[in-house]
């Protein structure tokens, strides 16, 4: 059985799941993920290598770091996830430069149940104040642990390309522009951006378009206005798409957090 449950406070997305069968589909988020493994072992390809989360483990995602994500095997697994927009997690660790988590997996008792106590708190409808004071703890633990480097500089490229990109979410992706654009033929082009990302430009670009329709229905409490903004054929399009990262529809994701 597959079950994927969102809620939003204070900012945080957190996410309850559980599956057997269900395979992500490589995508990036363009926020924070972290999360804990609490039944079973998640598996999932990060960067080129295998990952494997066994129970109690903390998972860390940089921003818009590829990955896909499935149950290692039939037993299924447990676990929660916070997503955490970049500049709202800066402003609260109160650091110049975005921070880079170094290691995908850990095993730390203290973090681990900072990130339960707060995905708990989100998913029950706790106070918005408690939340946001669980978030306050939360990051002190990432802090203190020293989890974090410095971010890395994005080539100059990639940068420009990843901005065109997302100038250009409603209409169909034109490689042939954009590479002409950036002064590369077509296939440089993909060699390059998926050498840097990890995903091709039309992966990313598809993926961005999801992104953004979820920002859309949160923001509006509307699936049809993201839909229409966001340049996909109809709603099951859009479904379809927006399952393939979150687990779960889009219609279902509003319902969530309605």
């Amino acid at each position: 059985m597959n079950k994927f449950i969102y809620k939003k406070s204070a900012g945080i997305t957190a996410l309850s799941a559980s599956m057997t069968d269900f395979t992500y589909k490589k995508h990036a988020h363009q926020e924070y993920a972290i999360g804990v493994t609490l039944r079973g072992i998640q598996e999932y390809n990060l960067e080129g290598s295998l990952q494997l989360s066994h129970q109690n483990g903390v998972m860390l995602f940089n921003p818009e770091q590829a990955h896909d994500g499935m149950a290692h095997d039939r037993t299924g697994l447990d676990y929660v996830m916070l997503y955490i927009e970049p500049q709202f997690l800066l402003g609260v660790i109160e650091k110049k430069d975005f921070p880079r988590f170094s290691t995908p997996i850990v095993y730390d008792v203290r973090l681990e149940q900072r990130i339960v106590s707060l995905s708990d708190a989100i998913l029950s409808g706790k106070d918005e104040a408690l939340c946001s004071e669980l978030f306050v703890a939360l990051t002190d633990s990432l802090v203190q642990t020293k989890l974090s480097t410095d971010n890395k500089k994005e080539n100059a490229l990639i940068r420009k390309a990843k901005e065109i990109l997302h100038a250009n979410l409603e209409h169909v992706l034109k490689l042939d522009e954009i590479s002409s654009e950036l002064h590369l033929s077509k296939f440089q082009f993909i060699r390059l951006f998926k050498a840097h990302t990890g995903i091709s430009p039309y992966q990313y670009f598809l993926n961005c378009k999801i992104e953004r329709a979820k920002s859309l229905i949160e923001k509006n409490k509307d699936i049809y206005t993201a839909v229409a903004a966001c340049g996909f054929v109809d709603l099951p399009h859009l479904n379809k798409h927006f399952k393939s990262v979150y687990g779960t529809t889009a219609f279902e994701y509003l319902s969530h957090i309605h």
